[in-house]
């Protein structure tokens, strides 16, 4: 395995040249259909994405893509998506209902592999999981292996993928360490932070996605697909503290049941509270690839080792945060305020925007006179307060003012930031150098609405540990306060300078 491995996403787009069958993802909202959709589409893949509500995904997918809205729980549902459909991926599971997800997965595994069969569809490929080397399966390991074989039993030729835990920023597995590492300096460990697993890297699960497409035709497949390392969960933890340099304790326990594991699990990392027990009841059993079979069909794929699995995924959150606008990533969820603002990743975002009646050239001068003499637009004082602050601790406080009172360019200094990113008249984004737990930006971004401009800011904090949550959190109230006052000021300020500008 020391060959390198063909799993980056961009060399990904080149491996198969566009073809005209079409393909049908299911789950293209999830966090593998998702990313599975962005490399179909750049190979050019003719693409069709079911989904039950057709409105989420209409805005998110390619001019090409088509989007049918269907639902795998009803079988009249599937049988206008799946027509003309020559392969179709299979992203689906149900853990996260309310009730009963073993048997709404039985049903949608039925209906699907009926009405793929009655279309005519030549391959599906599904993604499960592994079974552990002892036998023991949970229900959750139980349903997606049954999932399978009733894929298989329709008739249609099934390509099943089993792999272990995936990592990748936004994947439960990887949350769910990440959450405990940050927020827990000592964590009370039970026994299954001892089990072994066989961990892999979300872009070496897509790429074996991608080349199934490819197959020849033949008989259905069980394939088990993991990294280059068997790791336990407890040094997955020790890994990802290591490379956030976090210095972690661990005492393990052998006391704590899958019911009280999972309760413990709600409590520090709430999001996982309803899939706590059965991602507990999963980990109590060793999941290892035993059958190496993938390695010898897709011969190009040479999987990655958790260590650089994780290190991949953290350099690809902060990449994808830089190349994107940090504020999209709340459009889904309407811009809500709740108290201490929203999550992405492990990032914690102050997202808000408002209306002014300037163009966008005058709204944009306003932002990007922010800091030195201008001041921050609210609150100055509080500012030059947290400057002294910061000197006091060792950092560079408020006293290093900018170049130039009205320009700007990539690298310079504005106080305690500096410059990261600008585009003229549209977008600036600044890093702090001040004295943190953790890593800070602030963003602006400026677009043309109606007859005026929207302007949106953003401030982030990559928290440290517990200490950045603390940080965050404690800091709120008069964080909320100051970046209301701050955008609104900028707002005032750009219709000065528009007013300014006519005479």
């Amino acid at each position: 395995m020391s060959s390198a491995p063909v799993t980056d996403p961009d060399s990904l787009l080149s491996e198969s040249p566009p073809t005209s069958e079409l393909i049908l993802l299911t789950g293209a909202s999830g966090y593998i259909g998702g990313r599975l959709l962005r490399l179909l589409e750049a190979q050019g893949r003719k693409v069709r994405c079911l989904a039950r509500h057709a409105e989420y995904l209409v805005d998110r997918v390619g001019p090409e893509t088509q989007v049918m809205a269907g639902n795998v729980l009803v079988r009249g549902s599937l049988d206008s998506p799946l027509r003309g459909v020559d392969t179709a991926y299979y992203l689906v599971h149900s853990m996260t209902a309310a009730n009963g997800f073993e048997e709404a997965d039985r049903q949608a595994a039925r209906n699907f592999g009926e009405a793929a069969r009655a279309a005519g569809v030549r391959r599906i490929i599904y993604l499960g999981g592994l079974v552990p080397e002892d036998g023991g399966l949970s229900p959750h390991l139980r349903s997606r292996q049954e999932t399978g074989d009733l894929l298989r039993a329709s008739g249609v030729e099934v390509i099943e993928f089993r792999a272990s835990i995936v990592l990748g920023a936004g994947s439960l597995s990887f949350e769910m360490i990440r959450a405990l590492v940050e927020r827990l300096p000592v964590m009370i460990t039970p026994k299954w932070v001892q089990v072994a697993a066989q961990p892999i890297g979300i872009e070496d699960v897509l790429a074996y996605l991608v080349a199934a497409l490819d197959l020849p035709p033949g008989e259905s497949r069980v394939l088990e697909i993991g990294g280059r390392d068997v790791v336990t969960y407890g040094q997955l933890m020790k890994e990802y503290a290591r490379q956030r340099n976090l210095k972690r304790l661990m005492i393990p326990v052998p006391v704590l049941t899958p019911r009280l594991s999972s309760l413990w699990l709600g409590l520090v990392t709430p999001l996982y509270a309803r899939v706590g027990r059965t991602l507990v009841e999963s980990m109590r059993h060793a999941t290892v690839v035993k059958d190496p079979s993938a390695l010898e069909l897709f011969p190009s794929i040479r999987p990655l080792g958790s260590s650089e699995a994780i290190a991949r995924a953290l350099r690809n959150e902060d990449r994808e945060m830089a190349e994107t606008r940090w504020s999209d990533a709340l459009a889904v969820v309407g811009q809500r305020h709740s108290y201490g603002g929203e999550r992405v990743g492990n990032r914690l975002l102050d997202s808000r925007s408002i209306h002014v009646e300037a163009p966008p050239s005058a709204a944009f001068a306003a932002v990007r006179r922010i800091g030195g003499e201008t001041g921050w637009y609210f609150a100055n004082l509080l500012w030059r307060i947290r400057g002294w602050m910061d000197i006091l601790s060792g950092g560079v406080g408020m006293r290093r003012g900018r170049r130039h009172p009205d320009q700007l360019r990539v690298g310079d200094v504005v106080d305690w930031w500096r410059v990261e990113a600008l585009t003229p008249d549209r977008y600036l984004r600044l890093a702090a150098e001040m004295k943190l737990p953790g890593r800070g930006w602030i963003e602006y971004e400026v677009a043309p609405e109606g007859s005026g401009s929207r302007i949106t800011q953003t401030a982030t904090l990559d928290p440290h540990g517990l200490a950045g949550l603390i940080y965050w959190y404690g800091v709120w109230p008069i964080h909320a306060v100051v970046f209301r006052g701050m955008i609104r000021g900028i707002a005032r300020a750009a219709i000065k300078v528009s007013a300014d500008s006519r005479r």
